[in-house]
């Protein structure tokens, strides 16, 4: 998302319509992923009720 859009609301709605997707759907768990590096992305699913959970691993080729 551009950065003047940040604080608009826009994220925080669109990934709550995806859970209310998921839920609908008959889904158990909603997982995403974000680099970590990236802490203002962490700050924001944290705030909307998401959990660090694990630790991944790349390989570039």
């Amino acid at each position: 998302m551009h950065e003047r859009h940040r604080g608009d609301g826009l994220g925080a709605a669109m990934i709550s319509w995806a859970i209310g997707e998921a839920r609908r759907r008959g889904c158990a768990l909603v997982q995403l992923t974000s680099d970590e590096s990236r802490s203002d992305a962490h700050r924001f699913h944290t705030r909307l009720g998401f959990t660090a959970s694990h630790e991944g691993f790349k390989l570039a080729l």
